[in-house]
């Protein structure tokens, strides 16, 4: 994974548009909170809620305590004028809907790019967050995954995509698309966020905590959420218990007293330990430093 990508645990949808949503926002805890202006805008209201992403980035920067991102639309005139609206000061990510192809999100890139130094921000700073949303992007998801060295993580979007094939968003339904969209990502060195089933039903938090705990054994790194009662489950799941921090560091710990002795695997409580168990000790030592960091 590329070194730069930030820990995202929780990303809270917020309508930007929604008053009251936005200013509890930095008290749910979310790693990120996520300015929409796509699917929980009215389409005769999005020209008003792009007009207020400037003062809503300022309010959240001032609360302090999460990243922001920004949901953009699909099609390209809707999104160029929310990418207009977005490049500023406090944006850390747009996340591209609807993604059909490498050209689309190399034309977001460009429009990034000459929007970042026109307005004197550090080039390459803004991040893109790919969402596939249809059969057709699902099968150029590698080339997707590949396509500008801006975007961070690659997601299935559930319920779009169930709806675009004619099925319902249930986890057997989506088991191949999100692990095809995993596998692209992981080979492009980037993050896949979401979970293996929808995000859609907040009302069973049991049931919605044992999917993301099973998301977490296949290599989702966070997922966005639209209920704040989401936000600690999320963050709980996707952060490496205690008990396996320190078994992380035992292994890494005992690694080097074996290379020390000239022997590249060793046993620790039974297990035998080599370079793939090592290597995801160290992965999980890295992101929990990564989280600490986020609570200072």
């Amino acid at each position: 994974m590329k070194a730069d990508i930030p820990v995202w645990r929780s990303q809270l949808f917020v309508p930007v548009n929604v008053e009251k949503f936005l200013i509890k926002a930095p008290e749910r805890g979310a790693d990120a909170i996520i300015l929409d202006l796509e699917d929980s805008i009215a389409a005769s209201d999005k020209d008003s809620a792009r007009a207020m992403i400037a003062d809503a980035v300022a309010y959240l920067l001032k609360a302090g305590g999460t990243d922001i991102i920004v949901r953009i639309n699909q099609p390209l005139d809707l999104a160029v004028r929310d990418v207009e609206s977005s490049i500023i000061e406090g944006v850390s990510a747009l996340i591209v809907t609807k993604v059909e192809g490498p050209d689309h999100l190399r034309l977001i890139d460009d429009l990034v790019s000459r929007l970042e130094i026109k307005r004197g921000l550090e080039p390459g700073r803004i991040r893109l967050m790919g969402l596939i949303e249809t059969p057709l992007a699902l099968f150029n998801a590698r080339e997707i995954a590949l396509a500008t060295p801006r975007l961070m993580s690659l997601s299935l979007g559930a319920e779009d995509y169930a709806t675009a094939i004619g099925g319902r968003p249930t986890e057997d339904v989506l088991y191949v698309p999100k692990q095809t969209v995993i596998q692209a990502a992981k080979a492009a060195g980037i993050v896949t966020m979401g979970t293996i089933g929808t995000l859609a039903n907040f009302r069973d938090l049991d049931a919605y905590r044992g999917m993301v705990r099973r998301s977490v054994a296949f290599g989702f790194a966070g997922a966005s959420c639209i209920h704040p009662a989401q936000v600690p489950i999320l963050n709980e799941e996707f952060s490496p218990t205690d008990q396996e921090i320190k078994q992380a560091q035992r292994i890494v710990d005992e690694n080097r007293l074996a290379a020390s002795q000239g022997r590249g695997s060793f046993q620790v409580d039974g297990q035998m330990i080599d370079v793939p168990v090592v290597q995801r000790a160290e992965t999980l030592l890295r992101r929990a430093k990564a989280i600490e960091m986020r609570s200072r």
